[in-house]
């Protein structure tokens, strides 16, 4: 059976999954042609620098319920063979729902994956970004009201459509399985650059700010190792 995709996006009180919590999730299922979308009470204050970003404030979650309760509601509207589907899934909304569904004592169904920024700063590394505001303006698509879940949802189903064309999902699946060698700078001031060309200075500030140590860099990271551009 083919597998069903499901955009889904998540807003929280921070970035860390460890100490934030989830205070908005959607997802949308273009086949059956459904929305799912609830806000989360997160039991805590959401800082304002948060709510300046997504516009979520303690007030609009106050009577709304725990994660618990919504993480079983997601389950079931995530249900059959389905593939889960983010922007930035791999560093962000997938870490969250895996804390907060060990954090509430809910079974995390085991769901298939893709990262549709990992998908687009591989076959489309002739753009210059890959945020999902970018890839919409670049593909012509009309702005809505970025950074709540079911308009990035909506934006990024729209998005990944045409980024895919004909594509099945269980062949993206398989592409993105493939390991790839990065043999060219995926971002910076030296983006394209060939990396045994990146000037070690460089490559020694990225290694001791911890930048080659986010998940979304460990190819990167493997590659500087590869070609001994790192301290031992």
């Amino acid at each position: 059976m083919a597998k069903r995709p499901i955009y889904y996006d998540t807003e929280t009180t921070g970035v860390r999954p460890d100490k934030d919590r989830i205070i908005e999730i959607a997802a949308f299922d273009p086949v059956q042609d459904k929305t799912f979308h609830r806000l989360i009470n997160p039991g805590c204050p959401i800082p304002p620098d948060a709510s300046a970003i997504h516009n979520i404030t303690d007030e609009m979650v106050k009577e709304a319920p725990p994660f618990d309760t919504v993480a079983k509601k997601f389950a079931l509207f995530c249900s059959d063979e389905v593939v889960l589907i983010a922007h930035n899934n791999d560093a962000f909304d997938k870490p969250f729902l895996e804390q907060e569904f060990q954090r509430n004592g809910v079974s995390l169904p085991d769901w298939p994956y893709i990262d549709s920024l990992k998908f687009s700063r591989k076959y489309r590394p002739d753009l210059p970004r890959h945020s999902l505001q970018h890839l919409r303006e670049y593909h012509g698509i009309e702005a809505n009201n970025a950074h709540r879940a079911l308009d990035d949802v909506i934006i990024l189903h729209q998005v990944f459509s045409l980024m895919i064309d004909d594509l099945t999902m269980e062949t993206i699946l398989e592409l993105m399985s493939q390991k790839q060698v990065l043999r060219h700078m995926p971002f910076g001031k030296h983006r394209g650059v060939p990396l045994k060309e990146i000037p070690p200075g460089y490559v020694r500030w990225l290694h001791e700010n911890g930048a080659l140590d986010k998940p979304d860099n460990a190819e990167l990271k493997e590659a500087f190792s590869s070609l001994g551009m790192l301290p031992n």
